[in-house]
């Protein structure tokens, strides 16, 4: 079992375990000596962050830990996290390092790894540096250790390369764009791509302060802009999250789309033009009973993983598919970026505006949802909610409520302490029972 990594690296609040300075030292040691394992020429790592006040500790805190291994330090200050797979790959480095929370509060913080292939690591290699953060590792000789240099165009070099993913001919003239930053890693990118393209620019949440990250703003609260679209008359607005790996869309109207919409968009879009590798589609178990339904009417599959884009990643590298994601706005294009991509995928969605002449509203509507609820329940440290008897029995009671008219999903967050209880069913009295009767269930057992 592993201690540190949950779906998508470390992560915590900060200055309390395991996201703490001492801790990222360690294993900075460790994925450096891991990255480094044959001990001889030269190794380098470039290292990501978002603007969160403590990417300062963590980003000086694993510059220590590689160096004191021989590992070269490349920093690329604030960026989005699939620059990092990019730079990664581009620089020809051993690994690279995103510091990051994503969508959490300002007060979290993460650390996320990518391999020299610009993908994230592996289950067994996240085990095998915990196995080393544990044990401890050898610092280099002095004459060994590593150097840390500035790398001051990365975000233009990110730019120039999600640019390229478009059509040469293809500009955004006209449109105009609200583009919510979440006061993150791409408050200055993600306006100067559109911007370049010819957009229109509305930018929101592009004051950064260390600490208003996320906060009524971004993917997980697009109010804000879907309020600036509609006060601007702007045609399509797009929310991106803290480190700009997700996306959420909202159409002219101020009505908001999820990724599962906009996933079906590309796929049916992609599919037709013949560009859609092994004719399916890689969604997680939370994307929604309509998206399976409106590709099956296309003739085409949707394989499901577990929650979590790395997931998804390693379904479509093993499968030969070029296309997956997550309903929560994760859009993973493998021709074009490692990992989930925001301001990419939402380009896609504005060259598909420009191509098709449609509107935002008609094109992030591409199938009838089946009603979902979710409900999250917040547990302690130590704490195993779902192991209790009860919440058990609560379970198979709901599942079987559901039994023919819907699914019951229960997991337990990889990236917050939270349980999530969520079912699908036509059936909407029936789903709000069972969902409510197991969240009690946890509850009880949680106050306890």
């Amino acid at each position: 079992m592993r201690k540190l990594f949950g779906t998508d690296g470390v992560r915590g609040t900060a200055n309390i375990h395991p996201m703490t300075a001492e801790m990222a030292l360690r294993i900075g040691a460790a994925v450096g000596r891991y990255f480094r394992r044959d001990g001889t020429g030269v190794h380098r790592v470039v290292i990501g962050k978002d603007t969160r006040l403590s990417g300062y500790m963590f980003e000086n805190a694993l510059t220590a830990g590689l160096t004191s291994t021989g590992m070269n330090v490349l920093l690329l200050g604030p960026v989005p996290t699939p620059a990092v797979g990019l730079m990664t790959r581009s620089m020809r480095a051993d690994l690279g390092v995103m510091i990051s929370a994503s969508h959490n509060p300002s007060e979290d913080n993460g650390i996320k790894f990518f391999g020299p292939d610009g993908f994230k690591l592996s289950d067994g290699a996240e085990m095998e540096i915990e196995a080393l953060v544990e044990a401890g590792v050898e610092p280099a000789q002095a004459v060994n250790i590593g150097r840390a240099k500035r790398i001051d165009d990365a975000r233009f070099r990110y730019g120039e390369r999600v640019k390229s993913s478009l059509p040469r001919n293809l500009g955004l003239n006209g449109l105009k764009v609200v583009i919510d930053c979440a006061n993150g890693a791409a408050h200055r990118t993600a306006p100067e791509v559109l911007w370049e393209l010819g957009a229109e620019v509305i930018p929101v949440g592009v004051a950064p302060d260390g600490l208003n990250i996320n906060r009524g703003c971004g993917s997980t609260h697009p109010q804000a802009a879907a309020e600036a679209v509609v006060a601007h008359g702007a045609h399509v607005g797009i929310c991106l999250d803290g480190d700009a790996d997700r996306v959420i869309l909202i159409d002219e109207t101020g009505t908001v789309a999820d990724g599962d919409q906009l996933m079906a968009l590309l796929a049916s879009r992609w599919a037709d033009e013949g560009l859609l590798t092994g004719g399916a589609l890689v969604a997680t178990v939370m994307s929604n009973l309509g998206l399976e339904r409106f590709l099956e009417g296309k003739g085409l599959g949707l394989e499901r993983t577990s929650v979590g884009d790395r997931y998804v990643v390693e379904r479509m590298r093993e499968g030969g598919f070029n296309l997956g994601g997550e309903q929560s706005g994760h859009i993973v294009m493998s021709d074009y970026a490692t990992t989930g991509d925001g301001l990419m995928a939402g380009l896609h969605f504005l060259a598909a505006m420009v191509q098709t002449g449609r509107k935002a509203s008609e094109l992030a509507h591409q199938f009838e949802t089946v009603p979902q609820r979710l409900r999250n329940v917040k547990f302690q440290a130590g704490q195993v909610p779902l192991e209790d008897a009860r919440v058990q029995d609560a379970i198979a009671a709901a599942e079987k409520m559901l039994d023919g008219q819907g699914r019951l999903l229960i997991r337990k967050s990889g990236t917050e302490p939270l349980v999530r209880v969520m079912a699908e069913s036509e059936d909407a009295e029936v789903m709000t029972l069972a969902v409510d009767s197991v969240v009690a269930a946890v509850e009880a057992a949680v106050a306890e």
